[in-house]
């Protein structure tokens, strides 16, 4: 007897509902997907503002707060959509480089600081670097000032316009510099297995911040240490916000000068 043939119509009704079938898979599988995205975007926006408030004391006018935390919540979004779990590191680590780029674009993107500014901080570097090559140490900020002409406030104008010019490798958004932040918070908690270049730059930080000012010397470990925010400091301290911010900025102008010096004398 000759095999039964089925007739054409039965293939296509197998065939429709296969692809039936497959389109309600991908549906379900895309809804889910949706789904998970949504809750890593809600797990992480926390991280978004963190991350912002870390760059907060540097913003200047036309950026705000919200602006940067628009930025990086993008950011967010972007990295819950293209995570793939088979080729990237954990999704905390990726969103986290994600919305780090997406704040740094957005503040590159309107950087500008002007040529009268540079020549200022330029003129105060070199200023210190003559007084500490004659006495062995950082001025005091009335000694600076005076020498410069200035006032004490403009003095610390230039020490906040320093801070915010060289602010993405101080906190860690210019990985080819290496990050000022992330080794200030590693003062006095180093691990074995560190490289000695960092050990030896550690402890030459630990020297520098020594000589701070007590004050200055408070805000620097409270900050990058306890992670505390510029308020939090204030509160702890018992000193308005602003001067918070002008006694940071004073800080890492110093370090970075010393940081500067003993670059010099190992070239």
């Amino acid at each position: 007897m000759a095999p039964r043939v089925k007739p054409t119509c039965e293939f296509s009704i197998a065939e429709e509902s296969q692809e039936r079938l497959k389109n309600a898979a991908r549906r379900a599988y895309e809804n889910q997907e949706q789904s998970v995205q949504n809750n890593r975007v809600s797990e992480f926006l926390p991280m978004v503002q963190k991350i912002v408030w870390r760059v907060v004391i540097y913003l200047k006018p036309p950026l705000s707060f919200e602006d940067l935390v628009s930025a990086g919540t993008i950011g967010l979004v972007k990295a819950a959509r293209d995570y793939d779990r088979s080729h990237q590191a954990e999704f905390k680590t990726y969103a986290y480089i994600r919305i780090r780029g997406a704040i740094l674009d957005e503040l590159r993107s309107w950087s500008f600081v002007p040529e009268n500014v540079k020549k200022q901080i330029q003129k105060t570097l070199r200023t210190s670097a003559e007084i500490i090559g004659q006495t062995g140490i950082m001025p005091c900020d009335e000694e600076l000032a005076e020498k410069l002409g200035i006032t004490t406030d403009e003095l610390y104008q230039t020490f906040e316009n320093a801070r915010a010019l060289h602010f993405l490798s101080i906190d860690g958004f210019a990985d080819e510099t290496g990050a000022l932040g992330d080794t200030l918070a590693s003062v006095g908690t180093m691990s074995p297995d560190q490289n000695v270049e960092h050990n030896e730059l550690v402890n030459k930080l630990a020297e520098a911040i020594e000589q701070l000012s007590q004050k200055q010397r408070q805000v620097i470990l409270l900050y990058y240490q306890q992670q505390l925010t510029m308020k939090q400091i204030a509160e702890v301290l018992q000193i308005t916000e602003p001067r918070v911010s002008q006694l940071h900025a004073g800080a890492l102008f110093s370090l970075s000068l010393k940081l500067r010096e003993w670059n010099d004398g190992r070239k």
